[in-house]
């Protein structure tokens, strides 16, 4: 069945936005800005409204696992020699106007249209404002009416809330929900990640997509902070039954790495830009690389040290109530701060539980509950099984804690105690901060010399390509006649070779596709995905060899070498430090483990050192090409 996704923007309005300069150029000759009078934006906004001149375009979005297009944003545009073009400047203006409502509808309906006219496959994403969503006469079935006006079914849309304004009264944004889910429609949040309050968005509307802001996706395949974000979501959507559905791509790079994470959905200019009309299908180029084997470089961050702070880091001074307030009490100060959530109740310093301002709301919006409860102590609607934490608990332990509690407790905070008495709270939000940091610093160690990988995620890479069933080759790379080397010429100018090894190898590979690692001391690992993994190794060789003579003496480099004492206090001639390089390739199921893989390509490099000089040995026992 066909199905339709509707993106349409609501954009904020700062102060800025409403007290607009005048100028006496004519808004339909500044496309772009707001140089024109309040006034005439004003009067022109009408006219767009009652002429109907905007426009659609369709961004498609795309199924990582597939390549296939599973539906598309609808995106407005004003009028083209207009000031109102952008839809930032058209939304500023109607909201100055309090015009936002209108627009909105008449943007649904001209996507709607569009889309219904081009007989696009798959989805449409309609982006709602929750201002919108939660007016009156927005939800007595207009939308639905114009759908099936314009002869779409309702299963085919799916309202994308995008959130541009704190919100507050959850219990209505759910009713609204509701409303709409009743009528057949689906539910996405937009940009998660960047708006006020997304995550407890996500947790009070449970929608069926979420939309990782592109923030969190440009660089991905470089920044390892935003990579554990990306990964931490994914795995929240695949505990919440949500699908996840990453915007703002723009790099094959980023691409590969986002369908290695496991999200579902894609979007961005390298995956098709919005148009008019828009292609039904994915470019040749794009479906070859999703659906190519093997796995993406993930990015690395240096440093090897393991994140043990306490939890104190996370603490927020916050007010307790004693046991003796009553449930009216604490709802009236519900209402009276819209961004207070969650309370403490603590008696004579011993904490004894949290009041969630959704469940208090929960509660009173039942029948007769406020009458039977109101008077009562707030003891008797709290959470009295909170989660509790001392101060010196470590960061990694209080991680295990929220991984095996119920997911209430990461929306609710936790309770951060000395010595079993109140000190104050700690919110989920910090909480996911410090545990993504924690963990990109505990699971990635890096060679302190050259910044490499070391061996922990080298052997993670090596798992990768082995869970994808990928064909891949590995070199070992080992420098000759180090040791005496480093004898002769002192340790500074042997790091200061190890160095430049490290660099040679990394310059030669490409990034996205091949992984350089350092072992330690004087080898290395490569992980080649690249088919031209020989010449490849061929030019590490040549540019080694060329480099290397700098670090010898002029009379060394003329004699090929030189005379160092061993340990017997011999004499003996020692040749000019050399790179060997023993390849082995990896079949799909020839090999079951990185410690299988790193036995035979050692093996190999032994081999390559047996050649004097810069070498190249290749496993042929393996049947390369």
């Amino acid at each position: 069945m066909k199905t339709i996704v509707i993106a349409l923007p609501s954009m904020p309005v700062d102060s800025a936005a409403r007290a607009v300069p005048s100028a006496s150029v004519s808004y339909l000759k500044t496309p772009g800005s707001l140089h024109a009078s309040a006034e005439m934006l004003h009067e022109h906004l009408l006219d767009i409204i009652a002429r109907r001149q905007l426009s659609a375009l369709l961004q498609p979005i795309i199924h990582m696992g597939s390549g296939d297009i599973m539906g598309y944003e609808g995106l407005i545009r004003g009028p083209s020699d207009s000031a109102l073009h952008a839809p930032l400047n058209l939304f500023k203006v109607a909201r100055a106007n309090e015009l936002t409502v209108q627009v909105e509808h008449l943007c649904r309906r001209i996507v709607l249209e569009r889309f219904a006219e081009l007989a696009l496959p798959g989805k449409l994403f309609l982006n709602v404002s929750p201002e919108c969503l939660l007016q009156r006469d927005a939800r007595h079935g207009e939308t639905l009416g114009l759908i099936h006006q314009i002869g779409i079914n309702p299963e085919q849309v799916i309202i994308e809330l995008t959130e541009n304004q704190p919100t507050y009264d959850y219990e209505l944004m759910r009713e609204a929900v509701r409303h709409y889910r009743d009528m057949g429609f689906q539910i996405a949040i937009d940009d998660l990640g960047e708006g006020f309050s997304s995550l407890r968005l996500w947790s009070e509307l449970r929608p069926e997509y979420v939309k990782i802001d592109m923030h969190f996706i440009h660089g991905i395949n470089h920044d390892p902070v935003k990579l554990q974000f990306v990964r931490s979501i994914a795995q929240i959507a695949e505990q919440s039954d949500t699908m996840v559905i990453a915007e703002g791509i723009e790099t094959q790079a980023e691409l590969l790495v986002l369908r290695d994470l496991g999200i579902d959905f894609g979007q961005g200019y390298h995956l098709g830009r919005p148009h008019a009309s828009p292609a039904a299908a994915l470019p040749a180029e794009v479906v070859q690389a999703l659906r190519r084997d093997g796995v993406a470089v993930y990015p690395q961050r240096s440093g090897a040290e393991k994140n043990l702070a306490s939890i104190v880091r996370l603490l927020h001074r916050v007010p307790a109530l004693s046991p003796a307030v009553t449930n009216n009490e604490v709802y009236e100060m519900f209402m009276r701060d819209p961004t207070l959530q969650i309370i403490p109740v603590v008696d004579a310093g011993m904490p004894l539980g949290l009041v969630s301002r959704f469940d208090m709301i929960d509660h009173f919006a039942r029948p007769y509950q406020r009458e039977l409860y109101g008077k009562k102590s707030c003891t008797v609607l709290m959470d009295a099984k909170p989660m509790i934490a001392d101060k010196d608990t470590s960061l990694q332990e209080l991680s295990v804690s929220v991984a095996q509690a119920d997911a209430h407790h990461l929306f609710n905070g936790f309770i951060i105690t000395e010595h079993g008495r109140y000190l104050g709270m700690g919110t989920g939000h910090d909480l996911m901060r410090e545990i993504t940091q924690m963990q990109i610093t505990a699971a990635r160690y890096a060679n302190p010399l050259t910044q490499l990988p070391g061996n922990v995620p080298i052997n993670e890479h090596i798992e990768r390509l082995l869970a994808s069933g990928a064909r891949f080759w590995v070199c070992y790379c080992d420098l000759d006649h180090f040791k005496p080397f480093n004898d002769v010429y002192g340790y500074r100018k042997g790091d200061d070779l190890i160095q430049l090894s490290g660099t040679i190898l990394s310059g030669q590979v490409d990034a996205d596709r091949d992984f350089v690692g350092h072992i330690g001391g004087d080898d290395f690992m490569i992980l080649f995905q690249s088919e031209d993994w020989e010449r490849r190794c061929r030019a590490m060789l040549a540019q080694f060899e060329g480099a290397v003579a700098r670090f010898y003496s002029s009379g060394d480099r003329e004699r090929g070498g030189y005379l160092a004492e061993d340990r017997q206090g011999k004499k003996v001639f020692h040749s000019l430090v050399s790179l060997s390089l023993g390849v082995i390739r990896v079949e799909p199921h020839q090999y079951y483990s990185h410690h299988q893989i790193a036995t035979a390509a050692a093996e190999a490099k032994k081999q390559a050192k047996k050649v004097h000089g810069n070498s190249l040995f290749i496993d042929r026992r393996a049947a390369l090409g």
